[in-house]
C-alpha cells in the first residue's frame, strides 16, 4: 500500500503555527511580488477567495472581512517542510519527498488490518510534533493515494483527515464522486478531451481499455495511469538520493531592472544559488544557460519576450567564480539599453559527478583550495540561513529582488527573528 501525507494549506499553516491567534481565522499567502494567492485556509475559502486570484482583485473583500495576508516567507516554509519530512523519516519505513507539502510513504511493511490506525498515528504525531496539519490519503497506488487524500482534504470532519482506499468498493466509490479533471496528471485541460468520450468521472476512465488508452491517452503513459486507478501499482517509489540532471534558478524582480549592472547583479546572485546546490549534490555542469524576460508593454497589451544564450564550459565545473564569470558575459551579450527587464534565470545542465570530471590540455585542473574555500562558503551560509558571504559580483543593493512587503519573521532560522514569549 501507498500512501501520501499533503500538509493543509500549508504556507497558511506556517503562519498560523507562530500567530496562534490566527487560528480559525481566514489567511491567504501571496506569491512572489505579492503578485496572486497561492495558500488560503479553509475560512478563506469560504469567503470566495480564488486560489491563484490576483491579490489586487481580492483586495476589496479581503480588507472587509479582516483577512490576514502575508507575502511568502520561503525561509520559513522551507524549514518547516523539512521538519515535517524529517518527522516522517522516524515513522516510516520510505519516503518520497514530492513537493514542499506532500510526501509519498510505502506501507508495504504494515498489516492490512492496521493500516487505518496507522495512518491516523502518522497524522497525529505529525501534526503534535510539528504543529503542522496533514491530511493522509492511503491506498494500492500512488494515483489511488492521492485521490484518496483529496477526498480526506474535501471532507475533514467526517474523515478524520484520513481516507483509506483499501476494498474494490471502497475505491469504486471513491472513483465514482470523482471527476475526472481531479484525478491526478490530468487536469482541466485533459479532463476536456476525455470528454469528448464521455468519460466524466475516474471511474469512467478506470474502465476503459487499454489499448484505447495507448492510442489517445499518450501511450505507456495512458495504460499507466488506468491502471493505477485499478489499484495496480505502476508507478515506483523514488529514491531520494537520485540527483538532478538540470538545475534552474529563476525570480521575478520586484521592480523592473534597466541597466546592465542590476542585471548582471541578479543572473551572478541566481548563478551562486544554482552552484551551491550543485555542489550539494556533489554534481558538476557542462552546459549553462542564462535567460532575460523583456516586458514589451506598449500600452495596450503586456507581452513579454525572452531572450537566452547558452555555452558549452570547457571543462566541468561547480565553482561558483567560473560560472559567474560565463553567466556575466552572457548577460552583457543579451542586455539592449532602454529595454526593460521583468525576470531572469540561470540553469546548469549536462550535470555529471565531481569525481568524473574529464581535463583537458587548454584548461589547468581546479585548484584544490579554491573547492575548499567553496564548501567553507557553503558551510557558512547553511549555517547562518543567510548569504552572509558571497562575490562582489553580486551587488549589495539589490534593489530588483522580490517584493515582500508583508512577510513575517523568519521565526525558525534568524536569531533576531525569533518568537517572542511574554
Amino acid at each position: 500500500m501507498k500512501a501520501i501525507v499533503d500538509c493543509n494549506s500549508f504556507y497558511a499553516a506556517c503562519e498560523r503555527l507562530f500567530k496562534p491567534s490566527l487560528h480559525g481565522k481566514p489567511v491567504v499567502v501571496l506569491s512572489n511580488n505579492d503578485g496572486c494567492i497561492v495558500s488560503r485556509t479553509d475560512e478563506a475559502k469560504a469567503l470566495g477567495i480564488q486560489m491563484a486570484g490576483p491579490y489586487f482583485q481580492h483586495k476589496k473583500e479581503i480588507e472587509q472581512n479582516n483577512v490576514a495576508v502575508f507575502s511568502s516567507n520561503y525561509h520559513l516554509y522551507g524549514d518547516m517542510s523539512r521538519r515535517v519530512m524529517e518527522a516522517l523519516r522516524m515513522l516510516a519505513p520510505q519516503v518520497e519527498v514530492y513537493s514542499v507539502d506532500e510526501s509519498f510513504l510505502d506501507l508495504d511493511g504494515i498489516e492490512p488490518a492496521k493500516l487505518y490506525e496507522y495512518a491516523l498515528f502518522l497524522k497525529h504525531t505529525t501534526e503534535q510534533w510539528t504543529g503542522i496539519p496533514v491530511s493522509i490519503g492511503v491506498a494500492p497506488s500512488k494515483v489511488l493515494s492521492k485521490l484518496a487524500n483529496k477526498l480526506a482534504k474535501k471532507d475533514k470532519t467526517g474523515t478524520n483527515g484520513v481516507m483509506l482506499l483499501q476494498t474494490p468498493e471502497q475505491q469504486m466509490d471513491a472513483l465514482l464522486r470523482t471527476p475526472v479533471e481531479d484525478i491526478w496528471g490530468v487536469g482541466s485541460a485533459g479532463a476536456g478531451k476525455l470528454r469528448l468520450f464521455n468519460i466524466n468521472t475516474a471511474w469512467d476512465l478506470r474502465n476503459m481499455n487499454e489499448e484505447w488508452a495507448r492510442k489517445n491517452l499518450g501511450g505507456v503513459v495512458g495504460v499507466r495511469l488506468i491502471k493505477e486507478l485499478r489499484g495496480i501499482p505502476c508507478i515506483e517509489m523514488k529514491d531520494p538520493r537520485i540527483t538532478k540532471k538540470m538545475i534552474a534558478t529563476t525570480r521575478m524582480f520586484g521592480k523592473p531592472v534597466y541597466a546592465l549592472r542590476e542585471l548582471k547583479e541578479a543572473v551572478t546572485t541566481y548563478t551562486a544559488r544554482a552552484a551551491e546546490k550543485l555542489r550539494r549534490q556533489n554534481g558538476a555542469a557542462m552546459e549553462m544557460s542564462v535567460f532575460v524576460v523583456v516586458s514589451n508593454n506598449n500600452g495596450l497589451q503586456y507581452n513579454p519576450y525572452v531572450r537566452s544564450a547558452y555555452t558549452r564550459l570547457p571543462v566541468a565545473t561547480a565553482l561558483t567564480n567560473v560560472l559567474i564569470h560565463h553567466a556575466a558575459e552572457m548577460t552583457a551579450s543579451l542586455y539592449r539599453e532602454g529595454c526593460k527587464y521583468i525576470k531572469a534565470g540561470v540553469v546548469l545542465s549536462r550535470i555529471i559527478p565531481a569525481n568524473n570530471i574529464q581535463f583537458n590540455l587548454f584548461s589547468p585542473p581546479e585548484n584544490i583550495n579554491v573547492q575548499k574555500l567553496m564548501q567553507t562558503i557553503d558551510n557558512i551560509n547553511f549555517s547562518m540561513q543567510h548569504d552572509i558571504l558571497k562575490f562582489a559580483a553580486n551587488g549589495t543593493s539589490k534593489n530588483w529582488k522580490m517584493r515582500q512587503e508583508m512577510r513575517s519573521n523568519r521565526f525558525t532560522t534568524r536569531w533576531e527573528e525569533l518568537c517572542v514569549v511574554k
